[in-house]
């Protein structure tokens, strides 16, 4: 039976670089290089204008709905040929929110041979007693025998206003809340729901917990989606979450937090047609249906 070490170390239909691999073959083997090379490539389209100066057209701004790695590398080559380990000025990055770091993180961390996943959930840094929609990476560091989470996003200027109390490199658990320790948290009464979500759009409430939650399941089966992106069950701000729902993703909530031995039963529970990715899927960015770009 493949192990979860197996199984992440190989791409999905995300991660792959395909025909630009040549692009990451440079880069360094260690975490800290792969998310300098990242950090300079790309550049988070919402925090751009404030922490950069850079002022985004919204063609620009609309470069953040690609979702495979090979396109995002085909983009930056576009933009530019220099070398992903040199690193560009903030203009010349490719606009991109936080789904998208974690993802090519992944996509090179793969490619280099080392187990890796995207984790979506929420972050504990950004704003002081608030839950932050958030992505990070999970790579399995094999000297130490466990998975570790890394922020690829959180640069040096981003470090400077956050200021985050620990190595972005090896976020701790409670700063990083997966989705999964989210639902159950607001299940449980531990948590309040309305704490998590998008401050800045004025958005939060269980039901964003329960889409970051499928998201997660999904990434976890190395289907990398985009945060705004909506299909099966994952309930909308309108909808109220029924009780067979709740069941259902308690049982997810279960299978993403049970650790490596529960790999069968998250390929098995994601085998659902109401968690499982859809051929079609409702891009809420774009306020449209679309292909899922497998």
């Amino acid at each position: 039976m493949e192990t979860a070490q197996e199984y992440y170390r190989n791409h999905g239909p995300m991660t792959s670089p395909g025909a630009y691999s040549a692009m990451i073959a440079p880069i360094p083997g260690d975490i800290a290089a792969a998310c300098s090379a990242i950090q300079g490539a790309l550049i988070h389209r919402d925090i751009a204008p404030w922490l950069y100066d850079v002022k985004l057209s919204e063609e620009a701004r609309d470069l953040a709905n690609m979702r495979p790695v090979a396109a995002m590398l085909r983009q930056i080559l576009a933009h530019s040929d220099r070398p992903l380990t040199e690193a560009r000025e903030p203009k010349q990055r490719m606009p991109v929110v936080c789904r998208h770091f974690a993802t090519m993180l992944c996509g090179v961390l793969r490619e280099q041979g080392v187990p890796a996943r995207a984790r979506c959930g929420f972050g504990a840094y950004f704003n002081p007693g608030r839950f932050e929609d958030h992505w990070v990476a999970e790579y399995w560091n094999s000297a130490q025998n466990r998975w570790i989470l890394v922020d690829a996003q959180l640069d040096g200027v981003q470090r400077k206003t956050f200021k985050p109390d620990f190595d972005p490199l090896d976020v701790p658990r409670d700063r990083f809340i997966l989705a999964g320790d989210a639902w159950r948290q607001c299940r449980d009464g531990q948590a309040n729901p309305n704490l998590f979500g998008l401050s800045f759009i004025n958005e939060q409430g269980l039901w964003w917990v329960a889409q970051n939650l499928i998201r997660d399941l999904a990434a976890l089966n190395r289907t990398e989606m985009l945060p705004w992106d909506v299909w099966g069950a994952m309930p909308t701000p309108t909808t109220e979450i029924t009780d067979r729902e709740i069941n259902l993703l308690d049982r997810v909530s279960e299978a993403t937090l049970a650790g490596d031995h529960a790999l069968p039963d998250l390929q098995q529970i994601y085998q659902d047609d109401r968690l499982c990715v859809s051929e079609v899927i409702f891009n809420a960015s774009r306020q449209t249906h679309e292909n899922a770009a497998f």
